[in-house]
């Protein structure tokens, strides 16, 4: 049926798809790719992420065709952009009761589909389940798109469907790529490209992670992303996206699906909100002159598996980032002028330089070298671990992960896996995936999100979703990972683990400040279901368990500090300062005395180090 808007619901429309009053702060003035950066952030932050099953149900609330064949009181039947004809009925029509697995023609039944390959992310969640990209499609043109890229239909063509979309040669101006596409109608041209720019912005701290390169032949590379994680995509591919994007305007059909994404995921799609920000970023001409390399890399601290790099910045005015490089091999982009090289060998020395990039990928030649050999110990953490497991009832599923390496952590190789029984057998689904940076001496929760503790919200947590990873019920085995390492883990793999892991919340002990890959429950304090007291708030100074802790006072400390606690039991006290240097270590402190003295430090944040347990204090 044809679709026909009258001028004045137009103008209500595009007022409806306004976001909520300061959704998008800090974006005003800024432009190129520091506007994408500032968009990532605001809707990667704290967005709900639910299980791939759920979506079913919720394309009844994203999904309804109430703009060409139905009206608004449709309540049953999909919008497809696959088969819909806007000028006239269409071939097939579907309910969410008729999502099937495979079809051999077009017309047997829906299933889910992903805008961007779920081979690029691994099918991986949050990527996995993402409402704005994950769509209801005929399952015949879904499975027959298979991991081809969106782009125009050269000769020959291969399939032509019922609503005249096509799968055939590519004919992308300037891509090297001459495998097959698929070429959706002009109608929704528009709608794709949004998906997919949304889709770079919404990942980008993990673009660079992601399965971008599918083959050594760019002829043959169905996969348009470049690596990148500003531009995101080859340029000829982005603009082709934003023809699409100006040819076919934002729609109501995508300001009311945007609003009900954001209703369930709580995050947007910033392109349908304002359109002219997809110029905005990517309608830049960057220049062929190589940028100014960065000066004056030092080593700022030094630890036994990390090491604190920082430089001069670049003078180039287009710089938007920096390579750094470990005895010659690239280990991390980053956007600042500091770095913390982590998951290093204690004792072994390491070489570094660093170099600029600009907004056209051009590199300045090395910076400096500076080589520097890691501690043999530190008092450290020597990386993240799980601080707090909460089993409790129904959905109320947590987990505490706390950072005391010494130093920022990106998050964005982490990743939490679990283990489910498969008849007699065990498995792997694939993992949630983390994202962002966390501080050092910071705590961050992952809930479930229908959990309803008493004592935290969903609001207070970093990370909330129903993937997998988050639907434990006690039996299961969880581990967080570094890419592909095991980091900590909870529980015994391949077993049921009901009678230590369900219907009980586990804080790790004060003692304890290192992850294990060995599951051992003595470095655990166990407290009934739903317990969530002090849920990502880390102690530093008054650490409650029920094993031998201690208070240390007063903090800040003058001229001595006195501990409380079972000091007679105390074997070594250290100190050291934040760069990991030691200050002052004795073996039985308390035999003769009953406190340490601080008066020959200098003002400043020190760390306690009580047999194995660490503490933070201020020195006056």
């Amino acid at each position: 049926m044809k679709k026909f808007l009258h001028i004045t619901i137009l103008i209500v429309c595009y007022s409806a798809a306004q976001a909520p009053a300061g959704y998008y702060n800090g974006t005003a003035g800024l432009s190129g790719y520091a506007l994408k950066a500032k968009l990532h952030d605001i809707i990667s932050e704290k967005n709900i992420n639910w299980h791939y099953g759920d979506l079913t149900n919720y394309y009844n609330q994203t999904d309804l065709d109430r703009y060409y064949d139905h009206g608004a009181s449709n309540t049953t039947i999909l919008l497809d952009i696959y088969s819909e004809k806007p000028s006239g009925p269409d071939a097939y029509e579907y309910t969410t009761a008729d999502i099937i697995g495979s079809a051999s023609a077009e017309g047997q039944g829906w299933n889910r589909e992903h805008m961007m390959p779920q081979s690029t992310f691994y099918s991986n969640y949050p990527m996995y389940s993402d409402l704005f990209y994950v769509v209801p499609t005929d399952a015949r043109i879904n499975q027959l798109r298979s991991n081809y890229p969106y782009g125009i239909a050269g000769s020959p063509v291969y399939y032509t469907f019922s609503n005249s979309s096509k799968i055939a040669k590519s004919a992308i101006p300037g891509i090297a790529y001459t495998g097959r596409v698929y070429e959706p109608i002009d109608e929704f041209k528009g709608d794709v490209a949004r998906s997919l720019l949304y889709f770079a912005v919404r990942y980008e701290g993990k673009l660079g992670t992601f399965n971008f390169n599918n083959n050594t032949n760019p002829a043959s590379d169905t996969n348009p992303l470049d690596g990148t994680e500003e531009r995101a995509y080859d340029p000829a591919y982005i603009a082709m996206l934003l023809q699409w994007h100006q040819q076919d305007p934002v729609s109501q059909r995508e300001i009311d699906r945007n609003n009900a994404v954001y209703a369930i995921q709580k995050n947007r799609n910033p392109f349908i909100d304002n359109p002219s920000w997809a110029n905005a970023i990517w309608s830049q001409t960057p220049d062929a002159t190589v940028p100014q390399s960065p000066a004056n890399l030092t080593v700022t601290q030094n630890s036994a598996y990390f090491v604190t790099l920082n430089w001069t910045p670049s003078t180039s005015t287009d710089v938007i980032g920096y390579k750094v490089y470990q005895n010659g091999n690239l280990v991390a982009t980053t956007k600042g002028s500091t770095f913390s090289a982590d998951h290093l060998t204690p004792t072994t020395t390491y070489t570094f330089t660093v170099k600029a990039y600009d907004n056209g990928y051009l590199l300045s030649p090395d910076s400096n070298t500076v080589s520097t050999t890691t501690l043999a110990s530190d008092v450290y953490a020597k990386d993240l671990f799980v601080s707090k497991y909460l089993e409790g009832s129904s959905n109320n599923k947590g987990l505490e992960i706390t950072n005391r390496t010494g130093h920022p952590v990106n998050l964005s190789d982490y990743r939490l896996s679990i283990q489910f029984p498969s008849g007699s057998n065990y498995y792997f689904p694939d993992p949630y995936e983390l994202e962002g940076i966390i501080q050092n001496n910071e705590t961050f929760v992952v809930l479930n999100p229908d959990a309803n503790f008493p004592c935290y919200t969903i609001s207070q947590a970093k990370f909330v979703t129903a993937a997998p990873q988050m639907t434990f019920s006690g039996s299961q085995y969880l581990e967080l990972r570094y890419k592909s390492t095991t980091v900590d883990a909870i529980g015994v793999p391949s077993t049921n683990n009901s009678s230590v892991l369900g219907n009980v919340s586990l804080y790790r002990k004060a003692a304890i400040n290192q992850p294990n890959t060995v599951f051992n429950s003595n470095e655990w304090d166990s407290y009934p279901s739903n317990y969530c007291q002090n849920l990502g708030v880390l102690s530093v100074s008054d650490l409650v368990s029920s094993g031998n802790t201690f208070r240390i006072y007063p903090n800040p400390a003058q001229e001595e500090i006195f501990i409380e606690g079972k000091t007679d039991q105390i074997k070594s006290v250290q100190i050291f300062d934040f760069s990991g240097k030691l200050m002052y270590s004795k073996k039985l402190p308390f035999k003769n005395r009953k406190s340490i003295s601080v008066q020959n430090l200098v003002s400043g944040s020190y760390l306690l180090k009580i047999d194995d347990a660490v503490y933070q204090f201020i020195k006056k």
